[in-house]
């Protein structure tokens, strides 16, 4: 796990250190969301993801160190792994809040879908690298929807609706940047839409279509599956321009916000922080995400610019949609805000994520 001294000046400590200060930020919001005030003290939920981020920075660290142009079979066996752990997981997995997507490794839990994005980016960069290099098929996009149907038909089937979907982007910018016709992008976004009453009627769980249909009208079950709608809402509105300061939340605080430490961290910063903070998250994550463009850009090969448009386009769609759904203006889906929410193993697939990103740009100038 050693790292090249003549490719150490070549890391891209800005990325580094934005990625580092939201991990940060995250961990500080996480301890506001779980601050107890009645007893002065905060939840487990702080050590366990320190823990989990010193376990990500390790992860990051073993994707520096080690060539990101692996050989296919390598690819191909890192996939395979990923496909064994979401089939283990739907046999033997621990079932919680509806779901069955965590498998039981002693005092933590993992959840295996939360890799699926990296795996699946640098399963396609590889495909779209080394086969269909000059002229795009209609073989090329069948090929790359099959790769990304088996884990997504997995993951949909823990149900995890919204893990699932950020697949989506991950494999349509693949295939984008790989050179995919506009004319076979339209003709999926057609099938697309035809199958909306098909995926509506028999892919969704039957909470699933009570979330759609209170996103369109939250006050319809104001305290069913319209109240974490209603309660984010009000929590981001209620910080103003400047926010009621660090551990000053009342809808965190005194719980009337669910999942606060998870789902709805964005919607604590909010409150505490106001538009001011918004601002400065949001800012915060722009410049991961056009850094990280920035990487693509100057790629050394093929298969790492697809490789970071990959992992880019799903960390940006997690960012987009997290923020939007804790403003009120998208359906509550368990999909947490990248380095920021609680979860040990989003911030481990995070982190591993971005070491692969680092490493392209570390490695543009070798051959």
């Amino acid at each position: 796990m050693v790292i090249d001294r003549r490719l150490r000046p070549h890391i891209d400590w800005w990325l580094v250190a934005a990625v580092m200060l939201a991990s940060a930020i995250g961990l500080v919001m996480i301890y506001s969301a779980t601050y107890e005030p009645t007893t002065a003290s905060v939840g487990p939920q702080v050590f366990r993801q320190l823990v989990a981020l010193g376990i990500g920075l390790f992860a990051m660290l073993c994707c520096l160190s080690i060539d990101y142009r692996l050989r296919p079979a390598a690819v191909a066996v890192i996939y395979a792994g990923l496909l064994a752990l979401l089939v283990y997981t739907a046999l033997f997995g621990i079932e919680r809040g509806g779901g069955q997507r965590w498998i039981a490794l002693g005092p933590f839990n993992l959840q295996p879908s939360e890799f699926s994005r990296a795996v699946l980016a640098l399963a396609l960069a590889t495909l779209y690298a080394t086969a269909w290099r000059r002229q795009w098929r209609p073989a090329s996009w069948l090929a790359g929807g099959l790769v990304l149907a088996v884990p997504f038909l997995l993951i949909m089937r823990q149900p995890d609706l919204g893990t699932a979907a950020s697949l989506l982007p991950v494999c349509l910018a693949v295939m984008i940047f790989a050179g995919m016709r506009l004319r076979f992008l339209a003709a999926l976004g057609v099938v697309g839409i035809l199958s909306m009453p098909v995926v509506w009627t028999y892919a969704l769980e039957d909470y699933q279509r009570e979330r759609l249909a209170t996103f369109v009208d939250p006050e319809q079950d104001p305290r069913g599956a319209g109240y974490q709608q209603i309660q984010a809402r009000i929590t981001v509105g209620s910080g103003g321009v400047t926010g009621k300061g660090f551990l000053q939340g009342t809808q965190s605080q005194y719980n009337f916000l669910p999942a606060a430490h998870s789902d709805f961290i964005f919607s604590v910063l909010a409150e505490e922080h106001g538009f001011l903070g918004v601002l400065a998250a949001l800012g915060l994550y722009m410049f991961i995400i056009m850094r990280s463009l920035d990487t693509a850009r100057v790629a050394g090969d093929r298969m790492g610019m697809l490789l970071v448009v990959g992992i880019t386009a799903g960390f940006a769609f997690q960012v987009i949609y997290n923020i939007t759904m804790s403003a009120g203006l998208a359906p509550v889906k368990g999909l947490p805000l990248p380095l920021m929410s609680y979860g040990g193993s989003s911030i481990i697939a995070t982190l591993i994520g971005f070491g692969l990103i680092l490493n392209v740009r570390m490695r543009r100038f070798t051959n």
